[in-house]
């Protein structure tokens, strides 16, 4: 590992790394054969990227198994969304407990075994652990692995099920979701819904399909892998994709990305330059993004583009990929199990200071239990009622030109109540940051003051924040004031030069150099 990826000590030291592999050499002899992939996953998994694994949901050879039911980590808590037809009155059911622990320490005890770019990598790839005999045997969750006692809620009703393995693991194609798709006699928690499923589960499997929405005169395109079909080659599909958009009267154009795992990024050029030069598409609230968990490596580099190049809104929950990212895996086969690792061997990188652990979506739009059982995406409802709204800068800067800094700061609050917000709260630091700058260089520093004040109660963790609030106070001749906000910078980061030579000027009185 530490020849072939790019960067294999970016989160870890070397010495971590060599600690970690020395003490699990040392207790191979007593260890299982499934509780030692279990542990090297686990090293893997210390790298920090997404690209780089062991993965028990890819590898055949690990060769794990899996209990009769498929869980998803929904908002209210981790659900059984299906399972085997002798279990059929667990689909839709909470999971309490797994074995001897709750079901949130077992996601956090599962979560240590994953290589992942953030959060909601996390989210998509703990589920499948956490219903393999071997992944819970070996984290010591449960003593049993042919019978594993799971305590499920349903109608306010607890109970403890005993689960058998059913057979191997259901193997995911890496660059596609395909978690999804139904299987014969198993049960899902939406089979009652008495309406037909929603059109982000019409096809999963389809690489890629669009679909008219005459009475929203809206086109629906899912885009599940970023490679070419055999009879249809991407750009082939954008040419008549678009050709359709152009002949039709379309007012929205809706792209689904919430499955898509990846794949050759140079396949996503033919959509973006589609939408780039249709004038209908590429306009501020008619092009929406639906983005999630499963969007990652590939699909994410097409959010990154999105983003950077047009007026898209992304609808959903945040991405599974950051926007600066290792990956290329590369595949090691391990010589004697035949065990796949793979390892990053590329960093892809637009901006080196984009920090942000994903692409977090302009209108929230979580999927719960409620919502599945029901058939409802709430994602493609929320692309087809927005409605255009002014963003929290703009709000502020109105409500601070008028010096009315009161309002301002109710403005702020409203805004990041909102639940349609609830992910875009982390992405307002640097827009609200800017506007600060904004007027202070033009001389108005009562309001800018006023604004760098809400963006570190916002952030009160920020030392970039911080570090800004003491530039105007120290502008302005607020010493004191001024030299606390530094102070507090400085503390949440102790390598920041310009808070350190600022506060050394204030406290000695010496004109800082700029």
């Amino acid at each position: 590992m530490p020849r072939r990826h790019k960067n294999l000590f970016h989160t870890m030291t070397r010495e971590e790394f060599a600690t970690a592999v020395r003490r699990l050499d040392e207790r191979i002899p007593s260890l299982a054969r499934h509780q030692i992939i279990v542990e090297m996953a686990r090293i893997v998994a210390m790298v920090g990227d997404g690209h780089t694994n062991v993965a028990p949901t890819r590898d055949p050879k690990i060769g794990f198994r899996s209990y009769p039911v498929r869980l998803y980590l929904f908002p209210d808590g981790l659900r059984i969304r299906a399972a085997a037809r002798e279990h059929a009155d667990l689909a839709g059911a909470r999971v309490v407990r797994i074995g001897r622990v709750s079901a949130d320490a077992a996601y956090e005890a599962a979560r240590a075994l994953v290589g992942r770019d953030n959060e909601m990598d996390a989210k998509f790839f703990v589920p499948f652990l956490l219903a393999m005999p071997e992944v819970l045997h070996a984290l010591g969750l449960i003593d049993d692995m042919e019978n594993a006692p799971f305590t499920v809620e349903s109608d306010g009703r607890q109970r403890v099920v005993s689960l058998k393995p059913a057979g191997p693991a259901e193997m995911m194609a890496p660059d596609t979701d395909a978690s999804w798709l139904p299987r014969a006699d198993w049960v899902d928690a939406r089979d009652g819904a008495g309406r037909p499923a929603p059109l982000w589960l019409k096809d999963p499997k389809n690489k890629f399909w669009f679909e008219y929405l005459p009475e929203a005169r809206t086109v629906y395109v899912q885009f599940n892998h970023v490679a070419n079909k055999q009879d249809e080659t991407v750009e082939a599909f954008a040419g008549r994709l678009f050709a359709f958009v152009a002949a039709n009267p379309v007012e929205r154009f809706v792209l689904d990305l919430r499955l898509n795992r990846g794949g050759n990024g140079e396949f996503n050029r033919p959509l973006l330059l589609g939408i780039l030069k249709s004038p209908k598409v590429d306009r501020k609230g008619r092009l929406f993004a639906i983005v999630g968990r499963s969007t990652w490596s590939a699909a994410q580099g097409l959010v990154n583009e999105l983003e950077r190049y047009t007026n898209v809104v992304f609808v959903g929950e945040p991405t599974g990929g950051k926007v600066n990212s290792y990956g290329d895996s590369a595949r090691i086969a391990l010589p004697n199990s035949g065990i796949t690792v793979r390892v990053s061997t590329l960093w892809w990188q637009g901006d080196e200071r984009d920090r942000r652990a994903w692409t977090a979506p302009g209108v929230t739009a979580d999927l719960t239990i409620q919502d599945y059982r029901a058939n409802v995406d709430p994602a493609l409802n929320a692309a087809l009622s927005y409605l255009p709204k002014k963003s929290l800068p703009e709000l502020l800067k109105e409500a601070v030109s008028s010096n009315d800094f009161k309002l301002a700061a109710e403005r702020d609050r409203a805004w990041r109540a909102d639940p349609a917000n609830a992910y875009a709260n982390a992405d307002t630091e640097g827009p609200v940051n800017s506007l600060g700058y904004e007027l202070m260089a033009a001389g108005r520093l009562d309001q800018a003051i006023a604004v760098f004040r809400l963006n570190a109660a916002a952030f009160p963790r920020s030392a970039n924040a911080h570090d800004s609030l003491g530039e105007a106070y120290r502008i302005r001749g607020d010493r004191e004031l001024a030299i606390r906000s530094y102070e507090k910078a400085l503390e949440l980061d102790p390598t920041s030069s310009s808070a350190a030579d600022a506060l050394k000027a204030l406290k000695t009185a010496e004109p800082l150099k700029r």
